[in-house]
């Protein structure tokens, strides 16, 4: 076969040296369909629950075929277990990413972990919703378990960490294992109770609450509008 010229330079390209796009593209689609069931498996799972969730939902809520559901999941069983593992990436990359983006002092970091639970990235309506259907529902706690346990332990760890330097470095008199117990439980709830109200509170005032909780054990570092600023670290 003759060779292709570009026409300028008079640069020679051989036609077999190209590299096909077939593959790439179809990992691209692929990737994308994917993605296109799990945001609908989401959207599914907050108006129906999870055990009213089926296959033939999600595939009316993404606008494909039952048959390529299938064909991407195989079961609801998987394409569950898919979504809770997107959530819960989407979740652990939030606040690691919060840690990342703050200053280094151990007050600081704790105000980063405080607000990234409430920002519309992993705090919308339809993604609390989800998640609630994953606490919900006894049959999920085993996936729940198998999935997310490593993650919860490097979260919790994280905390309890964070609000131990901060007690050794402000003097307070507090049981850091304790005090971050009760900010996840704050979080936790608040998250709930954005998910169960009939009228739910913004999403500023969640993070105010949970500032408020954090003043009760540092009130030299935080109010009510979060950390106080140019305070020692």
């Amino acid at each position: 076969m003759a060779p292709v010229c570009s026409g300028k330079n008079n640069m020679v390209i051989q036609p077999d040296l190209i590299a096909d796009p077939a593959p790439v593209l179809r990992k691209a689609s692929r990737e994308a369909r994917r993605a296109q069931l799990i945001e609908a498996t989401i959207e599914t799972l907050s108006q129906r629950g999870f055990a009213r969730t089926t296959l033939t939902d999600v595939a009316k809520q993404a606008g494909l075929s039952h048959g390529l559901v299938n064909f991407h999941f195989e079961t609801k069983e998987k394409l569950l277990g898919e979504t809770l593992r997107h959530l819960y990436d989407e979740y652990s990359r939030n606040w690691q990413q919060a840690l990342a983006d703050a200053p280094k002092d151990p007050a600081s970091q704790l105000d980063a972990m405080l607000r990234a639970d409430f920002n519309d990235s992993v705090g919308s309506p339809q993604r609390l919703a989800a998640w609630c259907a994953f606490w919900g529902e006894a049959q999920s706690r085993p996936l729940y378990q198998q999935l997310c346990a490593p993650g919860d332990q490097r979260y919790t760890e994280t905390v309890r960490r964070l609000c131990a330097s901060l007690i050794a470095k402000g003097r307070y008199d507090l049981d850091p294992e304790r005090v971050a117990r009760v900010l996840r439980v704050a979080s936790d709830g608040l998250w709930l109770e954005l998910m169960s109200l009939a009228v739910p509170y913004s999403m500023a005032e969640a993070r105010t609450t949970l500032y408020t909780c954090a003043t009760a054990f540092f009130p030299r570092h935080f109010t009510a509008d979060g950390l106080i600023a140019g305070v020692a670290p």
